[in-house]
């Protein structure tokens, strides 16, 4: 889906008609409403929550309503509970594009937990992936893709918390007898490294995914076709926290292709056609 408009952001944060109705109907004051980095944030703030009780409330460069908790203060299913509200409140001219679950716990400075949640607003029409499932294909979601697309058009989802669950995990679809699509993403590189500006660790994580290839090409049928590419750049030796590019890879191997340079493609309708002409749908 190409959108007509962009997502809202909030650089001075949310308006107060928003944080209002949010404290209304969560019984929680709030904290913070600006933007910030995840994990300077609750260094900032982490103390005066657990103090308080009061949530943290922040955003980035994102279309994204962000709500931190210490899990000794806010169990983690109440925590999705308070994003679910959010996600409610935040229609209309305040769609934003995710509302996200950030639980972290031990003492300061802190850690984020594996546990974050993602509540997207759901696709206006149909996906590709609503296509697939419609047509009686399978679509297998891996890591945080059932999220990402607001669970819409998938058949199984399996959560993962790391790259190397989600490498498993694709690697272990390959021995499963289905005709669709297995959509895996691995959280790691934007997470733990893309924002964070961790180099080596993005350089170690890359290298895993590589040797990973090595051992899932080999697995593939003939009338398979692995693609790989990215939502966004998150360049890990660029200064700030924020994504750093829109332009990112796109590599196709299929044992019936032979190499092409593609070029430079405009947008990931290129993909969606790619992947419903394999299926003879429009």
């Amino acid at each position: 889906i190409i959108s007509e408009k962009s997502m809202p952001t909030y650089p001075n944060g949310f308006p107060n008609k928003i944080i209002e109705e949010f404290e209304k109907q969560t019984g929680c004051e709030i904290l913070c409403n600006k933007t910030y980095s995840g994990t300077q944030v609750i260094a900032d703030y982490g103390k005066e929550h657990i103090k308080t009780g009061k949530l943290i409330v922040y955003t980035s460069a994102d279309s994204v309503f962000q709500i931190a908790a210490h899990t000794d203060i806010v169990p983690i299913e109440k925590l999705y509970e308070y994003c679910k509200i959010a996600r409610k409140i935040l229609v209309g001219e305040h769609a934003v594009g995710r509302v996200i679950a950030r639980p972290f716990n031990g003492e300061y400075p802190f850690t984020r937990t594996d546990k974050r949640r993602d509540y997207s607003v759901e696709p206006p029409v149909s996906t590709m992936l609503d296509k697939l499932k419609v047509s009686g294909f399978e679509v297998i979601s891996v890591g945080k893709i059932a999220d990402i697309f607001a669970h819409r058009g998938i058949t199984q989802a399996y959560l993962t918390h790391s790259n190397d669950e989600g490498m498993i995990k694709t690697l272990e679809l390959t021995n499963a007898d289905f005709n669709g699509i297995v959509f895996t993403n691995l959280v790691d590189f934007d997470m733990k490294y893309g924002h964070r500006r961790d180099v080596d660790g993005y350089a170690n994580a890359i290298s895993e995914f590589d040797n990973w290839l090595s051992e899932f090409i080999p697995k593939m049928k003939n009338d398979d076709l692995l693609i790989i590419t990215a939502d966004h750049g998150c360049d890990p030796a660029f200064k700030g926290t924020d994504h750093t590019r829109e332009q990112v890879p796109l590599l196709m191997h299929s044992k019936n292709i032979k190499p092409e340079n593609l070029g430079i493609i405009q947008g990931y309708n290129y993909i969606s056609k790619v992947i419903l002409d394999i299926f003879n749908l429009r």
